[in-house]
């Protein structure tokens, strides 16, 4: 007896002690013994083999098919299919593709550029009709969609650097599908508030069953842990394995994608998907402190990455500090800059000329940055008039064992795209036709058969013509700044791959955009939560206009070090995923 009082009161005291001291300490950081204190963990280091994605099934899926034999090509297909069955809302097959590859054969970085194009039958004064009084075309419903570019490009890739059957790297997304996965908990929220905004707009969307039967359950978003099937796209993956890319722009899907335009309003027709073809483009580059980074050129926005490091290289960023006033004010200065020639120049390279070499020259960056004032934020910058005289997606990349490496990116644009789900096909069309200016004479203006300003963007480095970091940053307009702020953490800040990625971030809205609006206040700065009051209360002081609230993506990367020949693998604390090798 004596001794279960004993234990009464010494329970009592230890689950006041719990209540008075623990509970208070909830939602703190712990502290590491090694590394900084914001990381969620450390690099994933292994010799073999490394695959990061945004979510763990599919980064699973990727290493089992380099187990089977499989090159990182064929890893990076299985875990990006797999990736449209179990987080649909930010990817699939409905979307565009582009990659950056690393060839160890051939010594050599190769780009493909796997964007849809719209309608050809549909000029810009026949959009505008139907758009009467609209300045932009709607974000949602039938007018939105564009021809999806992936499917195409899993193939041009798989052709070049695969060597497993097509067959094989959709098993995994067909299992998962018809068995069903469990929803995390980063996808289970974008899930719902992407169901919300979609609501909200259903008058524009029109048909919006499809959507309904196809990604709720029971009439509600998947929770936390809930398991989730989508037996439709097992169905169309299984006639992909079958068919070939000529299933999805030729055959059976074609012509059911062609039934649901027509009833819809969509103006794709089976012309325009039988037309689709991916481009091998050349990657371009700048050297940024004895790194070469290099990105896609446009249609998409990579090169405004390289726009920002020449402008950031003539400041002495790591003796300003990392995240100070004066480092966050350079480097979103920096962005307003760079985001004005976006804005103008960036297009379709068939449709408009776009001087890449001037805007990614050093020449260049020297004359734009004698427009930052270290002591006020811009709130209207214009574009320069001489140099033509002179959310959402996933990112994944993968390494093999013979030091091939793919870094790839695939989205629907905005959540589940235009909103709209072909019948019985269980993916939704994305949205990728809304990135079009309506202004004549613009470089980004709608025309028939022309590719819109895509903002999803593979990022690759090499040192000393070695690779030496595969990565990318998901989220829209947030690209860029990831690239740049993610670069200058390696770089100048001497962080780990992992640090990089989990340190705190900021990120500007509000320039002038490819659509045809123009920044006229300087627009909003959001900053993470690691950002110190010292330091916001100094940007404020300079004139930027401060929000804690936005998206600042989401990271992946391998870091190869070429001397131990080790991968290092990391994937951010602001999703799901996770990387992990052998």
């Amino acid at each position: 007896m004596f001794l279960r009082k004993s234990f009464t009161v010494s329970s009592a005291c230890t689950f006041l002690f719990f209540l008075l001291v623990c509970l208070p300490s909830f939602g703190q950081k712990g502290d590491r013994i090694s590394g900084s204190n914001f990381v969620s963990r450390s690099p994933v280091l292994a010799t073999q083999a490394m695959v990061a994605s945004s979510h763990p099934l599919a980064t699973m899926a990727g290493l089992d098919i380099l187990k089977q034999g499989g090159t990182a090509m064929d890893a990076a297909i299985a875990a990006n299919a797999l990736l449209g069955v179990i987080e649909p809302n930010n990817c699939g097959i409905g979307g565009d593709l582009f990659a950056l590859v690393w060839s160890a054969k051939d010594q050599k970085l190769y780009g493909l550029n796997a964007s849809g194009r719209s309608a050809q039958g549909h000029t810009l004064d026949m959009l505008k009709r139907q758009l009467k009084d609209q300045e932009q075309i709607p974000l949602y419903g039938p007018l939105s969609v564009s021809v999806p570019g992936a499917v195409d490009g899993w193939f041009t890739l798989h052709q070049r650097f695969g060597k497993l059957p097509m067959a094989s790297l959709l098993a995994p997304g067909i299992r998962y599908a018809r068995q069903g996965a469990p929803v995390p908990e980063v996808i289970a929220y974008s899930w719902s508030e992407a169901y919300k905004r979609l609501s909200a707009s259903e008058a524009v969307i029109k048909e919006f069953e499809n959507f309904r039967k196809t990604f709720l359950i029971n009439g509600h978003t998947p929770q936390e842990g809930e398991l989730f099937k989508n037996p439709d796209l097992a169905s169309t993956y299984e006639k992909i394995a079958l068919g070939g890319r000529d299933a999805f722009y030729k055959g059976e899907i074609a012509a059911t994608i062609d039934a649901y335009a027509q009833r819809t309003g969509m103006l794709l027709r089976k012309e325009d998907l039988m037309a689709t073809r991916s481009t091998w483009v050349e990657p371009v580059s700048t050297n940024y402190r004895g790194y070469e980074v290099y990105e896609l050129p446009p249609n998409g926005q990579g090169i405004s990455v390289l726009q920002m490091l020449n402008l950031v290289e003539g400041y002495d960023l790591k003796k300003m500090g990392h995240n100070s006033a004066d480092y966050l004010h350079v480097l979103i200065e920096a962005k307003k800059l760079a985001f004005e020639d976006r804005a103008r120049y960036y297009a379709d390279p068939e449709f408009a000329r776009i001087p890449v070499t001037r805007l990614i020259s050093k020449a260049y960056a020297d004359e734009r940055r004698k427009l930052i004032s270290l002591t006020s934020a811009s709130q209207k910058i214009d574009p320069s008039e001489s140099i033509l005289k002179a959310g959402d997606t996933v990112y994944l990349t993968v390494a093999d064992s013979e030091g091939n490496i793919v870094s790839l990116i695939q989205s629907n644009m905005l959540e589940f795209g235009s909103g709209m789900v072909p019948d019985g096909l269980g993916f939704p069309l994305h949205n990728r036709g809304t990135s079009f200016s309506l202004k004549p004479g613009h470089a980004n203006v709608y025309a028939p058969g022309k590719r819109p300003f895509n903002t999803i963007i593979p990022g690759f480095v090499l040192k000393e013509g070695k690779p030496f970091l595969s990565f990318g940053v998901m989220g829209g307009a947030m690209q860029p700044q990831g690239h740049l702020q993610v670069l200058c953490n390696i770089i100048d800040f001497g962080m780990n791959v992992q640090e990089a990625g989990d340190a705190a971030r900021f990120s500007h809205s509000g320039s002038s955009e490819p659509i045809g609006t123009m920044m006229s206040d300087g627009g909003k700065v959001a900053v993470e939560s690691g950002i110190s009051m010292e330091t916001r209360k100094e940007l404020e002081k300079r004139g930027h206009r401060l929000t804690d609230k936005d998206f600042f993506g989401g990271y992946q990367a391998i870091l190869i070090d070429s001397v131990q020949r080790v991968y290092h693998g990391a994937s951010e604390m602001r999703k799901d995923g996770q990387a992990a090798g052998f």
